[in-house]
């Protein structure tokens, strides 16, 4: 089937939707806080950038016709496995060029934020004159300069053949890379020259289906508009492979979920003549909303004040969910430290208000160092209610990823007793490795007391999660002085005789 074909096929909806779409029971809802509803056959949640490269590399080696790298950074010069020899697992960009090389049919197309070379880890030489590796005819790499002012394409999307996409809050680029136990001092945990970076926690969801085609057609448009083209017209990227089970899912890997009901969401800004999309905030105020027992959340920021406002609803609530809340303390730079620490402290303290009943955790992960407590940051994107649903993905919870930022998130919503359970447990091995204790005992403690007490029960060892001193402590009310140019919630609208 012809891009242009599928394009119209997908943009005016010919093609079955799941049941749930028509479920009125369900919190998904096209047009409002998603563009798609779709079923994915396989579903798995990847835990920690260890596990996601490598299961990335296995996916990316099965790969026959397209790989598309969509990322707010890229850096060609990080290993995927950095445990194995440099022969049997190359730098990523050797890696692509080996399997072009390797493959005539096989087109890679990588996107990456125009202002990354400036703003992120990535070294700055190889982004602006290119590498070795992307001497080819095949290898096609571009700057995304389609948003507004200070907005950024935040997007982490790797697309293979159509068939298989991962989404979550993992840039391919340094300082991405951690195992699941975050050892203070992992002699493997450097950069590409050769420096030593801290623990770090992420996620990233992979799936097939409809629901990877959906992805899959949604990246082809993301780099048709980069590339100034009209969705539909050729610019190398290839038709889709056939969609379902035998497509490049990685090996060793078990689903999680089988014949799921997944949501796609998105953030844009209003620019170049397209409209305004908040999916995924509203996804995620629906999600707060709709929570029953739990809100389990983690983050790198959190500074939205729509965000804030549905927590403090719930929180107000006799009889509301337990809401715990996973965060990076220490941010990185002036800027960075004004616009998200300073407002999130004061955002904490308007939750902490709000929390009549005991019910708020807000709390950051430690592991032991050699001297002292050495912080664990927080880069995922994640909020999992009850055992509902989850929604993982690049959105933030701070101003600038509710309207400025180019965003992507997938929901999933349980649909039986199985995949609630599978919910559950997602929530429980990630409380199990800040806690470093069993997911059966953090179990056990949810089902004796709930969420919160649960964390407290547990919340006896070493490596743990620790409170916020800020949320105890008075502070400024109202927002930091140039919140509004540092964290926007939409694109800057300069004066008349300026436009």
């Amino acid at each position: 089937m012809s891009l242009s074909v599928r394009w119209n096929a997908f943009w005016k909806g010919d093609r079955p939707r799941p049941t749930s779409a028509r479920n009125p029971a369900s919190m998904f809802c096209p047009g409002r806080n998603c563009v798609e509803v779709a079923m994915a056959d396989r579903v798995a949640v990847l835990v920690d950038g260890a596990n996601y490269f490598r299961h990335l590399e296995s996916s990316l080696r099965q790969a026959r016709r397209s790989i598309t790298i969509i990322g707010w950074d890229f850096d060609g010069r990080i290993r995927l496995r950095p445990q194995a020899d440099d022969r049997e697992s190359p730098p990523l960009g050797p890696l692509l060029r080996a399997l072009v090389e390797a493959n005539p049919q096989l087109v890679i197309q990588i996107l990456v934020w125009s202002i990354s070379v400036l703003h992120g880890p990535s070294a700055v030489v190889p982004a602006l004159f290119g590498s070795d590796w992307q001497d080819h005819p095949r290898i096609q790499v571009k700057f995304d300069t389609r948003h507004p002012f200070y907005g950024s394409n935040h997007q982490k999307i790797v697309c293979i053949d159509g068939a298989i996409a991962f989404v979550g809050g993992m840039d391919l680029t340094v300082e991405r890379w951690d195992t699941s136990e975050h050892v203070a001092d992992d002699p493997r945990r450097i950069d590409c020259d050769g420096e030593r970076y801290p623990p770090v926690h992420d996620i990233q969801m992979v799936f097939d289906g409809s629901a990877a085609a959906a992805m899959c057609a949604m990246a082809a448009e993301r780099w048709q508009l980069a590339a100034g083209e009209r969705p539909g017209e050729s610019s190398g990227f290839p038709a889709s492979a056939a969609v379902g089970i035998g497509g490049p899912w990685p090996e060793d890997l078990p689903p999680e979920f089988q014949s799921a009901v997944l949501a796609i969401a998105r953030t844009e800004p209003a620019y170049a003549g397209r409209h305004e999309i908040r999916e995924s905030s509203t996804l995620a105020l629906d999600m707060i909303a709709a929570a029953k027992h739990s809100v389990y959340i983690e983050a790198q920021y959190l500074t939205a004040k729509r965000i804030g406002a549905a927590l403090s609803k719930q929180l107000k609530k006799a009889g509301g969910p337990d809401v715990v809340i996973v965060m990076t303390r220490k941010s990185r730079g002036l800027l960075e430290r004004l616009a998200m620490s300073e407002n999130r402290d004061r955002l904490m303290r308007r939750l902490v208000r709000a929390d009549r009943f005991g019910r708020l955790r807000v709390l950051y992960p430690v592991v032991p160092g050699a001297t002292e407590e050495v912080e664990v940051l927080i880069h995922s994107k994640l909020i999992i209610i009850d055992d509902r649903a989850i929604r993982i993905g690049s959105s933030n919870l701070n101003n600038r990823s509710i309207g400025l930022d180019t965003e992507c998130d997938v929901a999933l919503e349980a649909a039986d007793s199985e995949a609630c359970r599978a919910i559950a447990g997602i929530r429980n091995r990630l409380l199990a490795e800040h806690l470093d204790c069993r997911v059966d005992e953090v179990e056990t403690a949810i089902t004796a007391g709930g969420l919160a007490a649960a964390v407290d029960r547990l919340n006896c060892k070493p490596r743990g999660l620790r409170s916020f001193e800020a949320s105890k402590t008075g502070g400024p009310f109202w927002p930091i002085l140039g919140t509004r140019f540092l964290d926007p919630e939409r694109i800057f609208r300069l004066p008349w005789p300026f436009r």
